[in-house]
């Protein structure tokens, strides 16, 4: 079991990996060109820029009981094709109950902003959905080390 990180715009890449260490698991963070993580205490994977490169690079990568960290619903939809688990920064952990719903408003979203509409963006992060995500983070390392 490994961690695998979608690192372009992730707030929670310090917090998983101090995690991950303390359960001994490997991490592997993924990025593209855009970002630099020469500091971290893992394997760091650079891809070019472009349309999903670090997507496809992280599905190629994973393994049946891995863990990705990532706020892609349809990144996250492919993780569980390959068995992987996966959450995103807010301690929400796909699954098969949640995905059609995410992906449908993903799909949704994208229709109203190419018609012009302005949604919301996210609201500032906070100390709590920290706390949610190292919760949720620690639940599936639970779980997947009972498996």
């Amino acid at each position: 079991m490994k961690i695998v990180i979608d690192a372009d715009g992730c707030p929670v890449v310090h917090l998983t990996l101090q995690i991950a260490k303390s359960y001994r698991i490997p991490c592997t963070v993924v990025c593209d060109t855009a970002h630099s993580f020469p500091e971290l205490d893992a394997q760091v994977i650079t891809v070019s820029k472009g349309a999903d490169s670090a997507d496809f690079r992280i599905v190629n990568l994973l393994n049946p009981k891995d863990i990705v960290v990532t706020q892609d619903y349809g990144l996250a939809a492919m993780c569980l094709a390959r068995g992987a688990r996966a959450l995103n920064q807010n301690g929400l952990i796909f699954d098969k109950q949640n995905m059609d719903s995410l992906l449908l408003s993903r799909h949704i979203h994208k229709k109203q902003r190419m018609a012009g509409v302005h949604l919301k963006g996210a609201k500032k992060r906070d100390a709590v959905q920290n706390q949610y995500f190292e919760a949720a983070l620690i639940q599936l390392l639970k779980e997947t080390e009972k498996h």
